[in-house]
């Protein structure tokens, strides 16, 4: 539907009238005053005093101030009402980026990368498809610290995510810290929506903070969390004395990711290959989020450009009449000199 942002604005279409009336009680005026200012007053049919001008002028000049009154009370088109559903999650991504993460046992099309590399590949995707979702992003090695604060600015934490380097945080594993950071940034939020994603590769190494004691901290401010150990189970390294199958994960402390995931109501998940991280990301991605009552809006178009330009058109064809006219009477004048 058609509205008016300032409909008061419409009274200022009676000024010409109310001016007219105030002149004619003193004398009578053919033509319209109206009060355009300087930057109209040397047009044809503009005056101060009221002289006369041809009607299609005194037309055209009243023509553009009420357009110009209607640009000034601001048209619009309101649409239909749309809703815009809420998804009822904060969701904190805490990655682990101590140097054991540059271990290179992921593997991509016959091309071995490092994990941090599978990591911000897989979470590259999950971020995007996250649309509704205030999320964050926790970095963490021998300190946790916030890369991104919460936010539905995914494209920031996808940014942030992958200008994430090895050894940033330090070279041990604070997963203590790591946690109790990640439940100070969750705590104020709906307890419903409080949920982290913890992925490492390794066992918890520094900290003032125990994991266990962390995962009573988050049970107790009702932050759900959900483990990932990322790393293989074998891989072949090359040695002067031959080849042999080693364990690359060996410090990696399933016992301790299951606990915190089962006390705080998450799940663990173990990721051995770049699909696997896939999947459980893919798992993670279909829990049912909790819908909260949309925000609603009207989109609005501005029309105030449409009466504002005509306006100025007009005034445009107004400025070559007389233009026109000036120059018309300049030859007129010569040929009336020169028969002279």
């Amino acid at each position: 539907m058609l509205s008016l942002a300032f409909p008061w604005a419409l009274l200022l279409a009676l000024v010409p009238l109310i001016i007219r009336l105030r002149k004619r009680s003193a004398q009578a005026v053919e033509a319209p005053v109206f009060p355009v200012g300087h930057w109209l007053s040397d047009l044809p049919g503009v005056s101060r005093s009221g002289s006369h001008a041809p009607l299609w002028q005194q037309l055209a000049l009243l023509l553009i101030w009420l357009l110009l009154v209607v640009a000034l009370a601001r048209p619009q088109h309101v649409g239909e009402q749309v809703q815009l559903p809420v998804s009822g999650r904060d969701l904190l991504l805490a990655v682990d980026i101590s140097p054991s993460m540059d271990e290179q046992d992921m593997v991509i099309q016959g091309r071995s990368i490092n994990r941090l590399q599978a990591v911000k590949r897989v979470l590259d995707d999950f971020i995007q498809r996250r649309e509704g979702d205030r999320l964050g992003l926790l970095l963490f090695g021998t300190e946790p610290y916030i890369q991104a604060p919460l936010t539905f600015d995914l494209a920031t934490v996808r940014t942030l995510l992958h200008e994430a380097g090895i050894g940033m945080a330090g070279r041990a594993t604070a997963i203590g810290d790591a946690l109790g950071l990640a439940v100070k940034r969750l705590r104020d939020r709906p307890q419903e929506q409080r949920v982290v994603i913890l992925l490492t590769d390794g066992a918890n190494t520094a900290g003032e903070i125990a994991p266990d004691k962390a995962a009573e901290i988050a049970k107790a401010a009702g932050v759900r969390i959900y483990t990932i150990g990322i790393g293989a189970e074998t891989m072949v390294q090359r040695g002067l004395l031959g080849s042999r199958r080693v364990n690359p994960s060996r410090d990696l402390d399933e016992g301790l990711l299951t606990r915190i995931a089962q006390q705080t109501g998450g799940e663990y998940f173990r990721a051995r290959s770049l699909p696997e991280l896939e999947l459980i990301y893919e798992s993670i991605n279909q829990l049912e989020p909790i819908e909260l009552e949309g925000k609603h809006y009207r989109p609005v178009t501005e029309l105030y450009v449409w009466p504002a330009g005509i306006a100025v058109l007009i005034w445009l064809l107004l400025q070559g009449a007389r233009v026109a006219s000036n120059r018309l009477e300049t030859r007129n004048n010569a040929r009336g000199g020169n028969h002279g």
